[in-house]
C-alpha cells in the first residue's frame, strides 16, 4: 500500500515541481547570461513592463519600465543581428550548391548530346549490315543489346537533367528569398536602432525633468492629474463661468499665460471644440488649412481641414493633437492619466492674442479642483451653430 500511495503520489510532485518555472530561462539569466533564449526574455521582459505598469506610481517603477523597455529594445536588435548572420551563412551555402548544381548540368547536357549523336548513328545501320559486321549471332545480340541500354540510358540522363534543372531553380528562388529577409531585417535593424535611441533620450529627458526625486516626480504626477481633471470638469460644465458679451470672429478675447500657470507647465492654450453634452470633436476638422507651423508634438497628425480662422496668430507651436496623440501613449505622467486628449494644444511664435473663432457669446470662466488654483479660461458660444469653443489657460482681458 506504501509503494502504492508513493507511486499516485509521484507524478503529482513533479506537476507541481514543473509549474513553479514556466519559462526556460529566468530574469537573472536574461540580464546576465548572453546565451539565454532571445525569445524567452523578450517575453519575460514585456512581462515585466506589464507588472511593473500595474504596480504603484513611483519613480523607481517608470526608471525600471524605462530600463526594462530598452532591454527588450536591445534583445530585439540581438536577434535581428542573429537572423542576418544566420541567413547570410544559408546563403553561402546555396550559393556552393548553386555552383555545383550549374557544374552538373554542364556535364550532363554534354553526356546526353553524347549519347545523342550515338544513338542517331546508330538507328541508320540496317539488320543486314549489323549481321555483316558482327562475328556471330551472340554478337548480334550483344550488339542490339549495347544499342537499347544505350537508348534506355539517354532516357536516364534526360529524367536527370529535367530534375537538376528543377532542382538548380528552386535553390535559386530560396536564395532570393533569404536574401530579401536579409533586407527585410536590416530595415528591422534600422527601425529598432531610432527607437533604441529615442527611449534612451526619453529615459535622460525624464531623470532631467524629475531631477531623479521621487517628491518631485509625485508633483509633476499631480499637477497632470490637476490638469486633466480640471479640463474634464469644464468640457462638462462645471466651471463658475461670467458672461461678458458678444463678440466677433477674428476678435481678440483673451491672452495667452506666459510660463507656468494653474494646472498648465509651460505656455499655451488647450482649444477645444465642443458639442451639445459635453462632447468634444476634432479641432482640425474646422480651422483652415495652409498655415505655418512648428512641430514640437512628437509627430501628431496636424492636419487642419476646415474654414475657420486660427484662435492665434502663425506661425504656430504644436504641441499636442486630438485623440490618442504621441504624449498619451509615451508620455511618463500623461499617458498614467489619461487615454485621449481632448483637444489640441498650441501656442503662437508671434503674438499672445487670443481670438475668437467664430462670432458668438463670449464667456469667462475659472476651475479650482484638486490643485486648489483657478484654472482660467475662456468660452465662445457660437451664434451660428451648436457648438462653442473653449481657451484654456489664458488671461483675461481688462
Amino acid at each position: 500500500m506504501k509503494r502504492l500511495t508513493i507511486f499516485l503520489l509521484l507524478p503529482l510532485s513533479l506537476l507541481i515541481f514543473s509549474t513553479t518555472r514556466i519559462h526556460g530561462v529566468s530574469l537573472e539569466e536574461c540580464e546576465n547570461d548572453s546565451s539565454a533564449n532571445i525569445n524567452e526574455c523578450i517575453d519575460l521582459f514585456s512581462q515585466k513592463i506589464d507588472e511593473l505598469g500595474n504596480q504603484k506610481n513611483t519613480l523607481a517603477s517608470q526608471i525600471a519600465q524605462y530600463d526594462t523597455q530598452i532591454k527588450v529594445t536591445q534583445l530585439k536588435i540581438s536577434e535581428a543581428t542573429n537572423t542576418i548572420e544566420q541567413l547570410e551563412k544559408e546563403i553561402g551555402v546555396l550559393g556552393f550548391r548553386i555552383g555545383y548544381v550549374s557544374e552538373s548540368i554542364g556535364r550532363l547536357e554534354e553526356l546526353v548530346k553524347k549519347r545523342i549523336v550515338a544513338t542517331y548513328q546508330q538507328s541508320f545501320t540496317s539488320n543486314l549490315e549489323l549481321i555483316l559486321a558482327s562475328d556471330d549471332f551472340a554478337d548480334v545480340m550483344l550488339r542490339l543489346q549495347y544499342l537499347k541500354q544505350v537508348q534506355e540510358n539517354d532516357k536516364k540522363v534526360l529524367a536527370s537533367l529535367q530534375e537538376t534543372r528543377s532542382n538548380y531553380a528552386n535553390q535559386k528562388d530560396e536564395r532570393e528569398e533569404k536574401q530579401a529577409a536579409i533586407e527585410e531585417n536590416k530595415n528591422k535593424l534600422e527601425i529598432l536602432g531610432a527607437s533604441l535611441d529615442a527611449q534612451r533620450k526619453d529615459k535622460a529627458a525624464f531623470l532631467a525633468v524629475t531631477k531623479n526625486d521621487e517628491s518631485r516626480y509625485q508633483q509633476l504626477l499631480s499637477q497632470a492629474r490637476a490638469e486633466f481633471e480640471a479640463i474634464q470638469a469644464i468640457i462638462a460644465g462645471g466651471g463658475v463661468e461670467t458672461q461678458v458679451g458678444q463678440v466677433n470672429q477674428g476678435q481678440k478675447i483673451a491672452t495667452i499665460i506666459q510660463g507656468a500657470s494653474c494646472n498648465s507647465g509651460g505656455t499655451h492654450i488647450h482649444f477645444t471644440v465642443r458639442r451639445p453634452g459635453g462632447v468634444t470633436d476634432n479641432p482640425f476638422k474646422y480651422l483652415k488649412a495652409g498655415v505655418s507651423y512648428e512641430e514640437n508634438s512628437g509627430g501628431d497628425p496636424f492636419n487642419p481641414s476646415g474654414d475657420w480662422e486660427w484662435p492665434i496668430s502663425p506661425p504656430i507651436k504644436f504641441n499636442q493633437g486630438y485623440g490618442v496623440t504621441w504624449a498619451v501613449q509615451n508620455d511618463p505622467f500623461i499617458k498614467q492619466i489619461y487615454s485621449f486628449h481632448n483637444g489640441i494644444d498650441i501656442n503662437s511664435l508671434s503674438s499672445s492674442e487670443v481670438k475668437a473663432v467664430q462670432n458668438g457669446t463670449l464667456y469667462r470662466g475659472t476651475y479650482s479642483g484638486l490643485s486648489g488654483c483657478a484654472l482660467r479660461y475662456v468660452r465662445v458660444d457660437h451664434e451660428s451653430s451648436d457648438l462653442d469653443t473653449l481657451y484654456l489657460h489664458v488671461n483675461y482681458l481688462l
